[in-house]
Order: C-alpha cells, then sequence, then structure tokens
C-alpha cells in the first residue's frame, strides 16, 4: 500500500470547520508562496514539498500520526510566516500580531477546536527545520546550502534558459513575418 505515502497528506479529517479552515490556509499559503518567494523556482517548490513530506512521515512513524495532512498546511504557512516577518495579520478581528506568529495562534485555534496540538507542532518542526537550512543556516558565517534541488527536478519543472548563442532562421525573425492580407490593405488603401 505504498499509495498511502502520499494520500496520509490529503486527509484533514470528516467535514466540518477544521475541514474547510485547512482547506483555506493549505490554497491560501500554498499560492502565496508559489507567486511569491518561488516564483519562477518550481523545482524547489516541489523539492520543498518532497522534503516536508519525507521528514513529516519519518517523524510521524515515531509519533503515531497516520494522516499528515494539517501538519503538511502548518509547514507552508510556517515556512511563508518566516519569509514575511514584517506583515501584520489579523485573526478574526479579534488579534493582531506580526506574521511569525501565525503558526502559534493556528496551534492555539487547533487546540480550542480540540484537535491535537502534536500534529501542529509537526508541522512547526519540519517548517522551521526547512526555513533553517534555506534561510539561516546558508547566511550564515562559514554556513552553505544543504538543501540542493534534484537536477531532475529542475529538468522537469523549470523553464530551460535561454542560449545566448542560438541564432534562430532568418523565416523566425520577427521582420521577415508574413504580412496579413488585410492589415497591408488597411495600411495601403488603393
Amino acid at each position: 500500500q505504498i499509495w498511502r505515502l502520499i494520500t496520509n497528506f490529503l486527509f484533514f479529517g470528516p467535514l466540518g470547520f477544521s475541514f474547510f479552515f485547512n482547506m483555506i490556509f493549505l490554497y491560501r499559503y500554498c499560492r502565496m508562496l508559489e507567486e511569491g518567494s518561488f516564483r519562477g523556482r518550481t523545482a524547489d517548490f516541489v523539492f520543498m514539498f518532497l522534503f516536508g513530506g519525507f521528514l513529516m512521515t519519518l517523524f510521524g512513524l515515531f509519533a503515531s500520526l497516520f494522516f499528515l495532512g494539517q501538519a503538511f498546511t502548518i509547514m507552508l504557512v510556517y515556512v511563508w510566516s518566516r519569509r514575511n516577518p514584517y506583515i501584520r495579520m489579523n485573526f478574526f478581528g479579534l488579534l493582531n500580531f506580526q506574521a511569525p506568529f501565525l503558526p502559534w495562534v493556528l496551534m492555539g485555534f487547533s487546540l480550542l477546536l480540540g484537535n491535537s496540538i502534536i500534529i501542529d507542532l509537526l508541522g512547526i518542526a519540519v517548517g522551521h527545520i526547512y526555513y533553517f537550512l534555506e534561510d539561516v543556516f546558508p547566511n550564515q558565517p562559514g554556513g552553505k546550502k544543504l538543501l540542493l534541488t534534484p537536477s531532475f527536478l529542475k529538468m522537469v519543472f523549470d523553464t530551460p534558459e535561454e542560449d545566448p548563442n542560438y541564432n534562430p532562421l532568418p523565416e523566425d525573425h520577427p521582420e521577415h513575418q508574413p504580412r496579413d492580407q488585410d492589415q497591408n490593405e488597411q495600411q495601403h488603401p488603393q
């Protein structure tokens, strides 16, 4: 049942407030990450998913956690919040705080809903490991980038760079494009 390594991230519990809350946060923060710090870096974005999924599965085995969808959502929220530390957040109009506190506020809200905070802590821990290895450690004295996106992911997901030595065929140059007959007649009426 190898598919369970993937499908455990797709289960968010029974339909209810917690389910819809997770869906909204997953969509919103996944989109903001993709359009923000991962713009033009699709392979790096996919690698973050794979790295986070691997660590969550590994840690989840030790903690006997079998459904990791909520932890995955919290991981995305954590990475986004650390990369956008100066954004002011408002939680249901009750609480104002800076973005890095968002995962902790969500964990508190999850606790109020009666959910286990172990799942949220797992998402925060994995998000922090990714953030530290990707954004903090490489900028330290003597630090280096440890998370390198595999080249096969870049080949599959990223658009190839333009070759500066590429010389297109003469018929591919815009000045040699045949003009439409109607456009030609409009410019030179008889």
